[in-house]
């Protein structure tokens, strides 16, 4: 749809601007410049949702409040691993469509994509994880359906960042962007 010869897509909103300076602000940018950086980071923030998933199902599970002043303790160091990735991406994912350039926008079909399958290849686990424990643990199902929904769905929710944060590439050092032809 256009209007006076500007289209949706050129529009930007204040939000619009802030986020993609936020974004691509690269005052931390050390904490990512590497390859080995990134994975730490994701890693890291795997093993933050792990223990907060964990946390809040064994407040569920448990019926006890203890869990809950761990999710509490874990909700800090989650958000900032979460910046973390969202700074080394860009903001590929947290970026609104119209804000994003034809090359930023096959990369986040891509990392889509390939979360997607990655999630497929849970959720067939996590069936056969459940269908193992019911016939042979001797488990009910009523006693597994919560905790493996929350964590299905946490992993649903969170494996395009963290794909999107182990395919990112290095930025060009001076060296490499000024070619052969400078040597």
């Amino acid at each position: 749809m256009t209007t006076a010869g500007t289209t949706q897509r050129d529009r930007r909103t204040r939000y619009d601007e802030r986020m993609f300076a936020l974004m691509n602000n690269r005052e931390g940018a050390a904490l990512y410049a590497t390859a080995a950086r990134r994975r730490a980071a994701v890693a890291a923030h795997v093993a933050l949702t792990a223990a907060s998933v964990a946390a809040g199902i064994g407040m569920y599970a448990a019926d006890q409040r203890w869990p809950a002043f761990a999710l509490l303790a874990l909700i800090i160091p989650w958000c900032l691993a979460t910046g973390v990735i969202n700074g080394a991406t860009r903001g590929l994912l947290e970026l609104r469509t119209h804000v994003l350039d034809e090359r930023q926008l096959a990369e986040r079909d891509r990392v889509r994509a390939r979360s997607h399958r990655l999630t497929t290849y849970l959720l067939a686990g996590a069936v056969v994880g459940v269908a193992a424990c019911v016939r042979f643990g001797q488990v009910r199902t009523e006693n597994l359906l919560v905790p493996v929904l929350i964590a299905v769905f946490v992993m649903h929710w969170l494996m395009p960042m963290w794909v999107a944060g182990l395919a990112v590439r290095d930025e060009p050092t001076e060296e490499s962007e000024q070619g052969p032809e400078a040597l």
